[in-house]
């Protein structure tokens, strides 16, 4: 018996199960670590073991792969949501059969399912003037005079950039839109409307307080079908 080592209880038990599963071991990153570890240490300072960097270099390509990986899948839910949020509002706001309650439910219940915390119909007029019976209908619609729009999607710049949809984190300073609550809104996201053939320009406003929920850089594809399917309801009421 000179010479053989006394192996612990159960020791023989967990090397019969490497032995017949080695990806318990090899599938464990940090058992590897510490076993690379100790076979460098073995080898002494002098001597480079370039599995040991390999492994390495692999880790760190391995948890750049899952990083990436998680953002994807959080991108892609996040969109998958947007998408449904669209869709429900769309579903919300083509029930009405008539122009008060379409009124009424944009800025309730599409509102709400959007999750903003103001909707503004902002349309233009030659005889924009105080009408306190457009008041009574909805605090939603807001009758501006020409050139309103151009100039609030610009911030006021000389010219405006023609896009659609506009993004942005700051409310210009103006009460026309949003009254007192311009101070508590943070972000913005104003849609250029459509309304037809001799008829003034039309947009579609949502703000809300978070600062984040609407800011450049992010998509407005789910944003312009919107906006799309808005510009021919409206078509809708004002013909």
């Amino acid at each position: 018996m000179a010479g053989t080592a006394v192996k612990p209880d159960g020791l023989e038990e967990i090397r019969a199960r490497i032995m017949s599963d080695p990806a318990l071991i090899l599938d464990d990153k940090d058992v590897m670590r510490v076993l690379v570890s100790a076979s460098e240490r073995g080898m002494g300072d002098n001597i480079v073991d370039l599995r040991g960097l390999a492994m390495e270099r692999l880790e760190a390509r391995l948890d750049r792969l899952e990083e990436t990986h998680r953002a994807v899948i959080a991108a892609a839910y996040e969109n998958l949501s947007g998408t449904n949020q669209i869709h429900r509002a769309i579903l919300r706001m083509l029930d009405p059969d008539q122009f008060e309650d379409f009124l009424r439910d944009l800025g309730g219940d599409v509102a709400e399912i959007l999750r903003v915390d103001a909707i503004k119909l902002v349309l233009e007029s030659p005889t924009a003037t105080p009408d306190p019976a457009l008041d009574r209908i909805s605090n939603v619609l807001c009758v501006v005079a020409p050139g309103f729009i151009d100039s609030y999607m610009s911030a006021g710049r000389a010219q405006h950039s023609g896009r659609q949809v506009i993004l942005r984190q700051a409310i210009p300073s103006t009460d026309q839109l949003y009254g007192e609550r311009s101070s508590e809104l943070r972000s913005e996201a104003c849609m250029r409307l459509d309304l037809g053939a001799q008829r003034l320009g039309g947009m579609l406003v949502m703000a809300s307080d978070n600062p984040h929920m609407f800011k450049p850089g992010q998509g407005t594809d789910l944003l312009a079908f919107f906006a799309g399917i808005f510009e021919r309801s409206m078509r809708r009421w004002l013909a």
